[in-house]
């Protein structure tokens, strides 16, 4: 198990760096730079913009300011300086990374229990109306674009239906309010990012489950139990769940640095102040440190996901030998 652990993390180190190289060049080869979105579009003389250049290196080449930044982050653990921001990037993310790892981690438990519910019940009636009904809902709510669900639910749930509020993480003057009450806000400001966010992936997860179900319902160990008088849900739960959950483990493993980062658009959407708005903000100034510590803590987050993934179906299934790609 640790052999694998050592050679999935040594494994992932060119990896990532290959998506920062990536990063790095196709926000440098936007137009415009950073200095133009720091300075405006008024006229500004050329001295304050050579000087604002050389206090924040832009006025080095972009493969030397690459490198500086990796090197920082390498050996001294510096994400660099925020420019649009003017703040140290690690106090930009600190702010912003627990709004979004509370968004993310609502979200997760709607698309699991969503994923759950839709695949469960599309088993639990295979070919009938209802697993026609619940195949149309979720090819729909995968189709759907996240930014255009989250705009049709704000105008659904906030306009027309005024139930949820369209935006922010809480009510304006709720710092005075009980701990309870201030709970509460928050609960009722995530509702419907939460939903949005969840339900949009939830239809695949559904789709693993009905599929690994009815697999295992034809498998020879459902059988044998089915002979023995086991039969309804003990069946279903009991038996088959198990077995069909292996690829939904993997796909579980993923959903959460994925809703990490697929959080960028519904929270743009909903104006939630966390990592994927200020990823988004960044981009549109060019800001690379601070886009490119977004990217580092997205590309571990999947391939810490992966990994955690790969040791739950190691856990769930022993047959499986990590270390060895053969049954053990």
């Amino acid at each position: 198990m640790l052999v694998f652990v050592a050679r999935r993390l040594a494994a992932a180190v060119p990896l990532v760096l290959g998506v920062l190289v990536l990063t790095f060049v196709m926000v440098e080869a936007a137009p415009g730079n950073a200095s133009d979105a720091l300075l405006g579009d008024g006229p500004v003389p050329k001295e304050v913009r050579e000087r604002i250049e050389a206090a924040y290196g832009l006025d080095r080449p972009a493969p030397a300011r690459f490198l500086r930044w990796a090197e920082d982050i390498a050996f001294e653990g510096d994400l660099g300086w925020s420019i649009s921001r003017g703040r140290p990037v690690r106090r930009v993310l600190a702010d912003a990374l627990p709004n979004t790892i509370l968004l993310a981690g609502a979200a997760f438990l709607v698309h699991v229990a969503a994923g759950l519910v839709l695949g469960l019940a599309s088993a639990r009636f295979p070919r009938g109306w209802l697993d026609r009904l619940l195949g149309t809902v979720g090819l729909t709510l995968h189709a759907m674009p996240t930014f255009w669900l989250g705009l049709m639910a704000i105008l659904a749930f906030s306009y027309f239906l005024p139930v949820f509020p369209p935006s922010s993480v809480r009510s304006a003057g709720s710092e005075g309010w009980p701990l309870l009450s201030r709970i509460a806000d928050t609960c009722w400001h995530l509702a419907l990012p939460a939903v949005v966010l969840g339900l949009a992936s939830a239809a695949t997860m559904g789709r693993l489950v009905r599929e690994g179900l009815l697999r295992s319902l034809g498998e020879g160990f459902v059988r044998a139990a089915r002979a023995r008088g086991v039969g309804g849900g003990r069946l279903l739960f009991g038996h088959a769940l198990r077995s069909a959950l292996l690829p939904v483990i993997t796909l579980l493993g993923l959903s959460l640095p994925i809703l990490v980062s697929g959080s960028l658009v519904t929270e743009v959407v909903f104006g939630w102040p966390g990592m994927g708005r200020v990823a988004y903000e960044a981009i549109l100034a060019q800001d690379i440190p601070v886009v490119l510590a977004t990217t580092v803590l997205t590309s571990v987050l999947v391939i810490v996901g992966s990994l955690l993934a790969d040791i739950a179906i190691a856990v769930a299934d022993p047959r499986i030998c990590l270390g060895e790609g053969r049954p053990a």
